[in-house]
Order: structure tokens, then sequence, then C-alpha cells
């Protein structure tokens, strides 16, 4: 709770001070453009899980924060370490392939000069090849990434898309954070990859295997087409060219790598290893 005098500088024109948290593990390409983005925020924490290339070097350059915790558990435990860290009023949780856009950086200046709420959904673009997704449930997408320091924390145990969680009344900012989340095809394929192998995992603790032949039908087939359905056709993502048919059928085929995996893990335990070239004729790599 702020005191009388503390309310009385707000309402001034100062603002309320804010972290940057966020979370990488080689991310040399992206990094200059998203903490570029924020320079103006009273401090930048990032945590690390083990880069090899220059991420370090990229950080300290911009005067963040650069801490390794390579105890990483999952993506979800991962940032509320760097939560955990930050000791500014306010949070701004980011990723590392998203930046702030020069609008949303004045709307969230001018929205902590005199607050109305203590957590902010804030909508997000999203780029996939080279073209910005407007329709079919990618915009706006929205999420709660500005809050005040202590309301709030990453749902743990979930898989790797673990989102804020804040009880309380929120409110929603105009401008977009933009998201350069695929501007490959080759990227969207192997992060689709190992995300869904994160997110089998959580399936079989979740005891959602696929335990008979019509429960794999319906979530390994039946699943991945009315979720194709209902995005491309029902959300308009065809209205977004031929990078939203490649999204969508690429997503849906996320879908049922996810559930495939967790039958196969649950039926054959995870194999880490690859295949032995006698047995498969070539050395496994990826379900690419």
């Amino acid at each position: 709770m702020r005191t009388p005098e503390q309310s009385r500088e707000l309402s001034s024109g100062s603002r309320a001070t804010i972290s940057v948290a966020m979370i990488a593990r080689n991310e040399e390409t992206n990094l200059p453009r998203t903490l570029e983005s924020v320079r103006w925020a009273d401090e930048i924490v990032i945590v690390d899980s083990g880069s090899t290339d220059r991420t370090p070097e990229i950080a300290q350059s911009f005067g963040a924060k650069h801490i390794f915790n390579r105890d990483f558990r999952g993506h979800p435990e991962q940032k509320n370490v760097a939560i955990d860290r930050c000791t500014s009023d306010w949070v701004l949780s980011l990723d590392a392939d998203e930046a702030v856009s020069p609008e949303l950086a004045e709307e969230i200046k001018q929205v902590l000069t005199q607050p109305r709420y203590d957590a902010y959904w804030i909508p997000r673009l999203n780029l996939f090849l080279s073209r910005w997704l407007r329709h079919g449930g990618f915009y706006p997408d929205r999420k709660l990434r500005l809050f005040k320091r202590g309301v709030a924390r990453v749902e743990e145990g979930v898989g790797p898309h673990g989102t804020l969680r804040f009880r309380g009344e929120t409110g929603v900012l105009k401008a977009d954070l933009l998201h350069y989340a695929y501007p490959t095809l080759d990227l969207y394929l192997e992060h689709m990859n190992r995300y869904s192998s994160e997110a089998a995992e959580y399936l079989v603790v979740s005891g959602k295997t696929s335990r008979s032949t019509f429960a794999f039908a319906a979530n390994a087939i039946l699943n991945p087409i009315a979720t194709f359905l209902k995005n491309y056709i029902f959300r308009l993502g065809f209205m977004d060219g031929p990078e939203g048919l490649l999204l969508h059928l690429n997503h849906s085929l996320y879908v049922h790598w996810k559930y495939a995996k967790a039958w196969e893990i649950a039926r054959f335990g995870k194999r880490d290893l690859p295949v032995k070239e006698n047995e498969a004729g070539l050395r496994a790599r990826s379900i690419l």
C-alpha cells in the first residue's frame, strides 16, 4: 500500500518503477531487439538456463542483470525464478522473441503514473514467416504480462505454456506487444517438436494418454481436425493468406504430435536414446 506522499508523487506525473523479467537460452539473435525496446525500464532481469552463445554478453551490454540458473525444471518454473529476482514496484514479463512497441511503451508509462488495477492484459501481435497474423484466434492473443510485484505468478506443472495467474480485477491495454514468433518454417517446426514433447509429459502426468483405440483416435486424429476447422474456418484463419494455411495445418499437426507422444511414453516409456541404425535403417532424430 502506497503512503499518501507516494500517491501525491504519482499523481504529479512520476510513475511507479518497473522491472522486466525474462528467461533465455542462446537468444543472441532476438535479444538485442527485445532489450532495445525496454531500455526505458528501471530494471531488466534475465534468467539464463545455459547459453553458449553471446546471450550473456548482450544482456550485460544493455545493463541487464544476467543470472545463470541451470536447474531448468520447465518454462513456467524458470519464469518464476526471474519474477522472484525483480525488485521494482511492477513487473513486465517478456519472452526473448517479443518486443514492446513504442506505442505500448508509452501506454505502460502512462498507466504506471496512476494505475487503476494491479494487473493488466496486453494484446499480442504474432509474426509467422513474413506476415503479422490478425485472424484464426491468433489476435488479439491477450496475455497477462504487466502486474504489481508480488500479486501474480506463472502457473507451474502444466507444460511449456504456463500462464500468469492473478486473482482480482484486471485492466486491458490497447497497444500491441510484438511477437517475432516464427520468421522461418524450420524454426516453427523445431519449436513445435520440442513443445509437443514437453506437453506430452504433462499429458502423461495428467493421465491423458489415450488408453483405448477410440480415445487415441479422438485425441490424435479428431482433435487436430477440429482444431484446424475451428481456427482456419470459423475464426477466419484463411484471411491470413498462404501463411495462415501453413500455420493452421502445422498447428493441427502439433496437437497430433503431443497426443501421439503421450501415447508412446505411456506404452513404451521415455525413449531419449536414438534407435540403432540396424533397427530402423537410419539414425532416428525427431518426429520431424
